[in-house]
């Protein structure tokens, strides 16, 4: 069996690599997104007004097969706590907060967490099948 022969060993395990790579990339985004929004659930101001407001990153396969990951804002309004001598309070004396909810991002957390080392796994296991085929 040639292992760099078109149907060896090699091409039959370079996709598991690039697939598994493709995975860790949007687990990526996604942690990165997650990261923020719990890093800004308290941000009652953002530079172009207003508290800031949760993204949300969903990830689908485009017409070309290609994996697309995009960021959204979510138009969920957020809480309004009444705290009149805080400095974003309204002339009601409530602030609104972003409309993060810190248990629910620590859970997306958890699962993309998990996805990624999934991903990792099936990554070492290609790569150590591919350096086990070069070495016949």
């Amino acid at each position: 069996m040639p292992v760099n022969g078109p149907d060896g060993v090699v091409q039959r395990l370079m996709p598991s690599l690039a697939i598994s790579a493709k995975g860790m990339s949007v687990q990526q985004g996604f942690l990165e997104t997650i990261a923020s929004n719990i890093a800004n659930a308290e941000t009652t101001r953002m530079p172009d007004g207003g508290p800031y407001k949760r993204q949300v990153a969903t990830s689908q396969i485009g017409a070309n097969g290609e994996l697309n990951t995009t960021v959204t804002e979510d138009a969920a309004p957020g809480r309004m706590v009444y705290e009149p001598s805080h400095p974003d309070a309204d002339e009601n004396g409530f602030v609104e907060y972003p409309n993060v909810e810190v248990q629910s991002e620590l859970v997306d957390l958890m699962v993309v967490r998990r996805l990624y080392e999934a991903n990792a796994t099936v990554f070492q296991a290609a790569k150590m099948m591919l350096k086990s085929a070069l070495e016949i």
